[in-house]
């Protein structure tokens, strides 16, 4: 990310989607958890829907390919998702919540190992796997009742595993639409199934939905903000920095929802929620420490080289001055000629 315009998007996407917690906390207290998930995505389709149009991007389904990516777009990674998302937020903090989703580039390659026949697990993403659930177990348990933040703890993980699961059934598919109208087509299923779960849960009901300013706001920032806005700073990145780089994501929003949950609702971080998160942490570190260190290599290497004076040359990584005498170029000034490579 050498780019100051890619360090910028990724704090505002970072921003956007660690304060979504905050916003979803907010819009919990008016309106049912399934309902106002399925509005969340009500607003943010129709905005990609208007982008589909202006960017006159080819959005009708070509292939079979094509509809199975949407089914598994919609059902797995927006429904499931975010139904699980915010009917887990009634139980737990807006840190926890976005600690628990960070588990989710740590479920994946277990995933892909079962699915996928060509994926191999290798010993450190075994241990990372183990130390990034035990981090959720740490949250889980710091609750003190099952009733209580275990409960929301385990839907979240649901959350995260769902996302998991359809990303790894998408990487076997060939879909020919472009990635934002598919997001379009995934947010728009996924809004429907959620309106549908809504109308026959008995306890939801938009008659008791009760629309106050605040609540207004929060489902105007989810929805234009932290989900069309998030998403569509998430594609320009994935394509100029790959997904490495941008699962880091996952890392930094839970920071900012803490400090956002700590700000604007007044809740508090406890020492086993930092625990935990350090666990998922260092458990994404070993699942991705192939590609971290291809990222901080160069980094590493250009620290450690050698600078090349002005007016000389490198053989075999020592530098050497050459002469002041036009007559002598050849000679070095330091080291001596027996040095390895000098000859």
């Amino acid at each position: 990310m050498n780019s100051q315009r890619n360090i910028l998007l990724f704090a505002a996407l970072a921003l956007a989607w660690g304060t979504a917690f905050s916003a979803i906390e907010i819009g919990l207290g008016s309106l049912p958890p399934i309902l106002f998930a399925a509005f969340r995505l009500d607003v943010a389709t129709a905005l990609f829907v208007i982008l589909t149009a202006v960017l006159g991007l080819e959005w009708r389904p070509q292939t079979r390919a094509d509809v199975i990516s949407i089914a598994t777009g919609g059902v797995l990674l927006v429904g499931a998702h975010y139904g699980l998302l915010f009917v887990g937020q009634l139980y737990v903090s807006s840190a926890v919540a976005a600690i628990v989703l960070s588990l989710t580039p740590i479920v994946t390659p277990p995933i892909a190992l079962a699915v996928l026949p060509r994926e191999r697990i290798r010993p450190p993403a075994a241990v990372g796997l183990v130390l990034g659930l035990l981090g959720v177990v740490v949250i889980a348990i710091s609750g003190g009742s099952v009733g209580g933040q275990a409960l929301g703890v385990g839907l979240l993980f649901g959350s995260a595993l769902s996302i998991a699961v359809g990303s790894v059934v998408l990487e076997r598919t060939r879909s020919t639409l472009s990635i934002i109208p598919l997001q379009t087509w995934a947010m728009g299923v996924g809004g429907l199934m959620l309106h549908g779960l809504s109308a026959l849960h008995p306890g939801e009901s938009v008659l008791a939905a009760t629309f106050t300013s605040d609540v207004v706001a929060a489902l105007a920032y989810l929805g234009v903000v932290s989900t069309a806005g998030g998403f569509l700073a998430y594609f320009i990145l994935l394509e100029r920095v790959g997904a490495t780089e941008l699962s880091l994501v996952n890392y930094t929003s839970p920071v900012i929802a803490a400090v956002f949950g700590w700000l604007l609702l007044g809740e508090s971080i406890t020492v086993a929620t930092v625990a935990g998160f350090a666990l998922i942490v260092f458990g994404f570190t070993l699942c991705k420490i192939d590609s971290l260190w291809k990222l901080v290599r160069p980094v590493v290497e250009d620290g450690t080289r050698r600078p090349v004076p002005a007016d000389g040359f490198v053989v075999q990584k020592n530098p050497y001055v050459r002469s002041a005498n036009r007559g002598n170029e050849g000679r070095s000034a330091s080291p001596s000629r027996s040095s390895p490579g000098a000859d």
